[in-house]
């Protein structure tokens, strides 16, 4: 217990100091991205990747192992990947392949059974790429990862699965550290980097968690615990379908962008999904103890599907049928 504490602390106060340490560099590099007008780096997502990978290293190295070696491995090649995409902006097909491939070699086939097993390297990419979603306010991404990663890590220490909660305990602490410089106004950012490998080993760690129980329980229980990110992936989704925006395409059409469009200041949306995600990750780990049944469960799919549809309803994409191109053309001068 005293060890993994010592773990977690010296994860967060490394990557606070780390974050800090490689913003001037990234800002150097051009390794940015723009929010409202500020340009934020993205030292953030190095910083947790390495300290993460470091501090479980070490921690892994003092216990002789606890068979995760290959987790911290795929993590860290996604990273990697998603590192390149904050550099040269890799296309989407890219990334899910990547994502695939690793998830691919991680996932314990031998508990789960080949078929059951590709559906988890489906979800792993899908909920991969909700995470990396969510990197797009100040907080957000960083607030719905500790969250979900003490979630897991939960479940793993119920399991007595050391490694998986070790990892989780790590990685939410570092993502604590991170959130130190992240918080509204953002002086960091996560990337595509750490969004996608905290996604990655979240969703993977959850596999392993959750391989041997019955498919339709841990359907539940993974959708429980990755609810938030999951229902603003649904919500983006269907938006950009329904409008007819080509899904890659970025919009201002997230949870956080819509409730901001209701009146919620940026904290305000941070703590209220952040919220959201500690509730569906409390649902999800009464479900894995056996606390709260299989019913219970589906409840947090139906809340969500309520909220998407609520949401979906607030007005984001502008309507350029009653604005002129001149107009528009002005308008494009004037913001720039």
């Amino acid at each position: 217990m005293l060890y993994g504490i010592t773990a977690a602390a010296t994860a967060l106060l490394l990557t606070a100091l780390l974050a800090a340490a490689l913003r001037v560099p990234a800002l150097r590099l051009r390794l940015v991205e723009r929010r409202r007008q500020r340009e934020v780096p993205l030292s953030g997502g190095v910083a947790v990747v390495v300290v993460t990978g470091a501090v479980v290293g070490v921690t892994e190295w003092g216990a002789a192992g606890s068979g995760i070696d290959g987790l911290l491995v795929a993590g860290g090649l996604v990273a990697l990947l998603g590192l390149v995409d904050d550099v040269w902006r890799l296309r989407r097909r890219v990334l899910a392949g990547g994502t695939g491939v690793a998830a691919a070699c991680v996932v314990p086939y031998g508990e789960t059974g080949v078929g059951t097993g590709l559906l988890a390297v489906v979800w792993v990419v899908g909920v991969t790429f909700a995470f990396r979603g969510l990197d797009h306010a100040d907080g957000l991404a960083g607030t719905v990862g500790v969250v979900t990663a003490f979630g897991v890590a939960a479940c793993a220490a119920i399991d007595v699965l050391d490694g998986i909660a070790v990892l989780m305990s790590v990685l939410a602490a570092a993502l604590t550290g991170f959130l130190l410089h992240n918080w509204h106004p953002a002086r960091v950012a996560l990337g595509s980097c750490g969004s996608m490998a905290a996604g990655f080993v979240i969703a993977v760690g959850l596999v392993h968690v959750r391989a041997g129980f019955g498919i339709g329980e841990s359907a539940g229980v993974l959708f429980a615990l990755t609810a938030l990110a999951c229902a603003d992936a649904v919500l983006v989704l269907l938006a950009r379908r329904l409008s007819g925006r080509p899904v890659v395409r970025s919009g201002p059409d997230h949870l956080a962008h819509r409730l901001r469009r209701l009146g919620a200041t940026v904290p305000g949306v941070t703590l209220l999904l952040g919220f959201g995600a500690f509730s569906g990750v409390l649902v999800g780990v009464l479900g894995h103890v056996g606390w709260v049944g299989v019913d219970a469960l589906w409840w947090v799919p139906g809340v969500a599907l309520v909220v998407v549809f609520a949401l979906s309803r607030v007005p984001v994409y502008a309507d350029r049928r009653t604005v002129s191109p001149q107009v528009r053309a002005s308008l494009r001068v004037r913001s720039g």
